[in-house]
This record gives structure tokens, sequence and C-alpha cells, in this order.
């Protein structure tokens, strides 16, 4: 493919990818104005509150503007949506409405640093370790490594997230000593840097474990079904029949072309868990995106919530954008990116 297809077939790529983020920032806004309830009382309690002090709110969060067009006279993009979306290409994502009037940039970028510190880890090696017992299962296909390699995957792909962590936090708390919630033990005085960095760690280290079980299986169980379906091509029959060794046939054939499918679902899965292990940082009280997006929700805070899922909306597309030019690098024969 010459480098002007490439780049007129990246380019169009891209544009689609623009298009598609507008379309869901659009569905993002009234997705969420459909749920029950005010948000001008979200997080209020106070059955003193009065008629006034709602409408106050209403007027400072721009609730009391037309939600799509202004059909009641002046400008008719004097509305919610167009102020959203002005404030959009300003890089202001708005003012929370139930956390204490904080920017919303700020309350994401934090619940963000704290999401990647779980899942990267877990994600890194989950893939090792998955796509490693993938090639062994493969390898020793139809022995007991297999068979329980299989069994073991089976499991932890099945096994409910948030069982799965109850259970993890029972016997780690009780019989290891590892911390059951937060991020850092409340009041506790460091003597240095690095004891408050291994109270971090002991604090990440179940949650971690967790979703590292949780992405494993997968892993697993899609690479060795990619490596059993690559043997039975020609390709790796003419390998044999040359004298090459299982690990050369592995090395040089089977396992570049077993990686597209794993290169996919790892694409996919870095961009939906952007938006935080939702279940893991629930059970685990771990203050991430997840946690944010959940809290969100049950104080009805739009700008959040809008915020939350446009970076997982982003993520995503970003991710199928990044495996499908690996799928071109990986694979000659796949021209259409």
């Amino acid at each position: 493919m010459g480098t002007k297809m490439r780049g007129r077939l990246l380019g169009k790529k891209i544009l689609w990818s623009l298009v598609t983020v507008m379309v869901v920032v659009t569905f993002n806004f009234f997705l969420f104005r459909v749920l029950p309830g005010d948000p001008a009382k979200a997080g209020v309690r106070d059955p003193r509150l009065s008629q006034e002090a709602v409408e106050a709110a209403r007027v400072r969060f721009g609730l009391d503007k037309p939600v799509f067009l202004n059909t009641e006279g002046g400008n008719p993009f004097d509305s919610q949506y167009f102020l959203y979306l002005g404030a959009l290409t300003e890089g202001d994502l708005g003012t929370s409405y139930a956390f204490n009037n904080r920017p919303v940039t700020s309350l994401i970028g934090n619940a963000l640093r704290n999401t990647i510190w779980l899942i990267l880890p877990a994600q890194v090696l989950s893939i090792v370790a998955g796509v490693a017992l993938g090639l062994w299962a493969a390898y020793r296909r139809g022995t007991r490594i297999d068979v329980g390699a299989l069994t073991f995957s089976l499991f932890m792909w099945a096994l409910p997230t948030f069982f799965l962590g109850i259970l993890l936090l029972f016997f780690g708390s009780r019989y290891l000593g590892f911390p059951t919630a937060g991020r850092i033990t409340i009041g506790a005085n460091y003597a240095n840097l690095w004891e408050q960095a291994w109270d971090i760690v002991r604090h990440l280290f179940l949650p971690t474990f967790t979703f590292t079980l949780v992405l494993l299986g997968e892993y697993m169980l899609v690479m060795r079904s990619s490596v059993v379906e690559v043997f039975g091509e020609d390709y790796i029959q003419t390998a044999k029949a040359k004298g090459l060794s299982v690990f050369e046939i592995i090395r040089k054939h089977a396992f570049r072309n077993a990686m597209l499918p794993i290169v996919t679902l790892i694409a996919l899965n870095l961009g939906f868990t952007v938006s935080g292990a939702i279940q893991v940082e629930t059970v685990f009280s771990w203050p991430g995106l997840g946690k944010l997006t959940v809290d969100a929700v049950s104080q009805r805070d739009y700008p959040v919530l809008q915020g939350a899922f446009l970076l997982l909306a982003v993520a995503v597309i970003a991710a199928n954008l990044v495996a499908e030019l690996l799928y071109l690098r990986l694979d000659p024969r796949v021209t259409d990116v």
C-alpha cells in the first residue's frame, strides 16, 4: 500500500472517529437528562430548603435554560446543549453539582490517576500471564495441563467480578493482613515517602490482583483458541515439514498471526478500563473513576457523568483506531483501516 493511500485511509478513519465522538457527546448530554429527580437538589436532604434556594441553584448551574433550543425568543442557541458544546471547545467540563462545586476536570483527573494506578499493572500482568498460559495450553493441547488451564480460565472468566473481589477481600485481609478499603491508612503518620508508598502498594494489592484474575481468563482463552487455529494452517504444516522445532514455529510463524485477535481484545479492554473497574473499585472503596461515576449517578451530577462517559467514549474510539493500525502492522494483508 502506498504512502498516499495510507494517509488517505488514516484520515478517513480519524474523521469517522471525530463524528462518532460528536454523536456520543450528544447522546451523553440527553441521556442523563431523562434521569428522575432534580439535580439542583443533588445531595441535599434538608427539608427546610426553600423553593427560592432551589431556583437560585438552577440559575447558577444553567438549569433554568432550555435543554436544546431556546424557542422563547432571543438567541435560539442560548440553551444547555449549545452552552455545553461551547464549554467543551475550551476544555471546560463544567462544575460539579454535588461535589462541593469543584471543577469536573479536577475531579476526573484525580480519579483517573488512581484508576490508572489500578488498571495499568493489572493489564500488564494479565496480558503477559494470559498470553503465556494460552501458548502453553495450545502447545500441550489435550493434556492435563491444557485441561487445567482451560478450567481455571473459564472459572475466572465466569466468576462475577464483585464476588471474586469480596472473596479476595475476606481472605486477603483476614489471613494476609492486607487493608480492606481506601488508598491509604486513615490517620497514619509516615516517617518518610517510602513508608507512604508502601502503604499505598498494600492498599493496591488486592484490587489489582482481583482485576488481573478477571482479565487473565479472557486473554488465555482467546490466545489458546487463536494459536490452535493457526496451528491448522498450511504454512505451519510446511514449517513442520522443514524440520523446525515447535519453539521456532511458534516464534517465527504462529505467534505473530495468533496475536491479531489479542491485539483487538487488549485495545478494547484498555479503552473500557479507562472508565475504571467499577465493581472492583466499589468493593475495595478505591477512589478511582469507576467509584466517582457510581457516586455521580446517585447524586444526579450531570457534569461529572458527562465528563466520565465522554472520557470512556474517547478512550474506546482511540483504542479501536490503535488496534486497526496495529492490525495493519502485524498483517500486511489488511488494507482497510
